[in-house]
Order: structure tokens, then sequence, then C-alpha cells
């Protein structure tokens, strides 16, 4: 183990604490506020699109976690891109992980404060929420892991109730999930597949807690896979049962799809809690975002890819206090002028370009390194090409603006710099 004060993480984390973390980063917000605008994307075919999310879903978790294996440090993509295909590309995927997560912080901030307090008091909420979060953090991963694995529980163990209340006093109807032609063109389904990707992608929080992970070249795989394969199996369930229950053209008009399945199927008065739980899961899933993006960011500043300061590791609780509080302060500020489904856009835009270099990086590794069949990296690759171009025409030119920004920044810094930067595994 590593020890304190030395600038490197302690490994301090199961297996199960590491998957626990992953779960607790997709059983958020996503699942209670992601379907409606994917439904309006796509009408009938809303099922295919959470089918094509999450093959490439899979897809990306594969090669990360066979680049976790290799490369059991923090960092995630960011030190993978550096590592096989060049310093350009680990910051692409950096830069656009950082900045998308930040953007899907802001998100689940403004889902607890929304929910718990309406849109007057809501930013207020949100703030302290973000307070909140950064403090459990910065007193340690092992902290984080507990948090998560209570608030993922308990929300599950509600949306456990709100499927089978759907089932049973919903009425679904096997003609609402019928696929029509006329209900989502192609395009439809790639931009619907795109939005609920926005749900998936937690299992990054695994890879960029590479070196908090005991055992991490068997640990990070078996994390990653389990993860995903639990929200899979919960995201299914729900999405079938929201659209067999309120039909795709309800389900798209609606904000908060979860509480209107529960009131079609005569449940109003679980309604509340189901608000709680999806302030409850926003939280979780703000938890484990500021976890990530503090030790992404911390392998960025390790290379001078963020200012150096950021690098700072506490003497007591070995976490990156700097880099997460960093973090903190910059979504409490935009949870300000944020939009929520904006967010989601954005937020995926990024990530599916980080997923990108994920897949082209695993596609270059060989010998023994080499867990899974070419095909995954190359179908990964290609599904986020194909989710990300066909997202929302604001989501893809804002994401295209600010990895412009980033590339002038790191141009401006790197001419500026004397020496030249330093590897992420050396720091």
């Amino acid at each position: 183990m590593t020890t304190p004060g030395s600038g490197r993480l302690s490994r301090r984390l199961s297996t199960t604490q590491a998957t626990v973390i992953g779960l607790g980063s997709m059983i958020g917000a996503g699942v209670f506020t992601a379907f409606a605008p994917a439904a309006a994307a796509a009408g009938s075919a809303l099922l295919v699109g959470l089918a094509v999310a999450a093959v490439v879903a899979v897809c990306n978790a594969l090669s990360s976690a066979q680049l976790a294996a290799q490369y059991p440090e923090a960092g995630g993509t960011y030190l993978y891109g550096r590592e096989r295909l060049g310093e350009w590309w680990g910051f692409a995927a950096g830069w656009m992980f950082v900045v998308g997560k930040t953007a899907s912080c802001a998100a689940m901030a403004l889902t607890v404060g929304t929910y718990l307090a309406g849109e007057t008091w809501g930013p207020v909420v949100a703030v302290v929420a973000v307070a909140a979060v950064v403090t459990v953090n910065c007193l340690g991963v092992t902290r984080t892991a507990t948090a998560t694995a209570v608030i993922v529980t308990a929300v599950v163990a509600v949306l456990v109730v709100v499927v089978v209340t759907g089932v049973v006093g919903g009425d679904p109807r096997a003609d609402n999930v019928a696929i029509r032609v006329d209900g989502g063109s192609v395009h439809g389904v790639l931009q619907a597949a795109g939005l609920l990707f926005f749900a998936f992608a937690g299992y990054a929080r695994i890879a960029t807690l590479a070196e908090e992970v005991r055992d991490p070249r068997r640990a990070i795989p078996r994390a990653i896979v389990g993860a995903l394969t639990c929200a899979l199996l919960v995201y299914a369930a729900v999405g079938v049962t929201a659209v067999a229950v309120l039909g795709p053209d309800d389900l798209a008009d609606t904000p908060t799809p979860l509480v209107a399945l529960v009131s079609a199927s005569g449940a109003d008065v679980i309604a509340p809690l189901v608000r709680v739980a999806a302030a409850v899961a926003a939280l979780g899933a703000l938890l484990a975002l500021v976890a990530g993006i503090g030790r992404t960011g911390l392998a960025m500043a390790r290379t001078g890819d963020l200012p150096r300061p950021l690098a700072a590791v506490h003497p007591r609780f070995s976490v990156p206090h700097r880099m997460e509080i960093t973090v903190g302060v910059i979504v409490a500020v935009a949870v300000l002028t944020v939009d929520l489904r904006g967010a989601i856009g954005f937020s995926s835009f990024g990530v599916l370009l980080y997923y990108l270099v994920a897949n082209l990086a695993a596609a270059t590794q060989t010998g023994s390194h080499r867990r899974y069949p070419m095909a995954v990296h190359v179908v990964g690759a290609i599904g986020c090409v194909a989710l990300a171009v066909s997202l929302p025409v604001a989501s893809v030119v804002a994401g295209i603006v600010v990895a412009a920004v980033g590339g002038l920044y790191r141009l401006v810094v790197r001419r500026g710099s004397t020496s030249g930067p330093t590897s992420p595994r050396s720091g």
C-alpha cells in the first residue's frame, strides 16, 4: 500500500467496492430522466435505442477493462490514450471527460435540487449538495464507496417497487412496445441511443479509480463488467415497463417519467417516494462523478495538462483534494445556468469521444494484454462516432467548440513551457 504523503493514491478498495462505485454512477438520475428525451427522439423505437446504447456501452466497457488490466493507475482513458496512441490523444480523452462529466455533475446537482425544493430554491439546494459531496469525497475514497453502497441499495429497492407497480397495476400493453416504422427514423434511434448512453457511462469511474483498487489487474475488469451487467438489467426492466404502461408519446411528454409511471398505475401514494429516490440517486451519481473527475484531473495535472498544483494528494486521506474542490467550485457555479436536458446531450458527446479513444487504444494492445476480439473495439469505436454525431445539434456544436478550446489551451501552455511533459506513470 502506498504510504500517505507520497503523492500516490492508496489501494484501499475491494472489487465489490469498485463495482458499487461504478453502479452508483449508472443508477443515477439517468434512469429518472433520460427515457423522456429518448422517447421524444425515437418514439416506439425507444427500446431499439436502448439496445444500441447497451451494445456500445458493453464494447466500451470491455475495451476499458482490457486497458485497465495493463495500466492499473489513476487517469482512465487519459492514461491509456497517452500510453498507446500519444499525448494528444490522451489529452483529448481527458479533456472531454473532465468537461463532459463536469456538465453531468451540474445536471445531477440540479436534479437533487429540483426534486427536493422545486425550481425556485433548487439551485441553492444543488450548491449545498455539491458542497456535501465534495466534503465526503475529500474524507477518503472508502467513505465514498460506503455512501454509494447505501444510496444504490435504497434506489434499486425503489426501482423494483416502481417496476412491480407498473406491471401489476399499470395495464402494460404489448402494442406500446411494438416497433413501428413511423415511430422513429434511424437518426432518431441513434439520437435516443446517444441520450440513453448518458445513463450507462458510469463504469468509467471504475477505471479512473484503478490506482486505489487492490489487485487491480483482476479487480478492475471484474468490477466494470459486474457494474455494467447490473445496470443493464435495471435499465431494461424500467425501460420496458415505462414504455409498456405509458406508451412512447406520454413518456416523451413528461419530465418525470417514473412519477408518471406510478401515477398511471394508480399508485400516487408512492410518487413522493419516487421523487426522493430520484434526488438520492442523483446525489449518489454526483458522489461518484466527482471522484472520477478528481482522479482523471489528478493524472492530467501530474503531466502538466492541467495546472500542476491540482496534482496534490492529501497526506492523511489520500485523495486528490485540490482537484475535487476545484471541480466542486466549478459545478456550484454551473448549476446557476445549466439546462438539465441540454447537459445530458453535452455530457454524452464528451464521454462518447472519451470512449472513442479508449476503443482505439485497446485496438493497439497485443499478446497477453489482449483479452477480447478486435471486433469489440471496432464496433465500440464506430458506435461512439455514430451516437456522438446523432445527438442534438446544439450538443454537438457545443462539444466541438469546447474540444477546440481545450486543444488551444494545451498548445498555448506547451508553447510556453520549457520542459516537456512527463509520463503520468512517473508522477
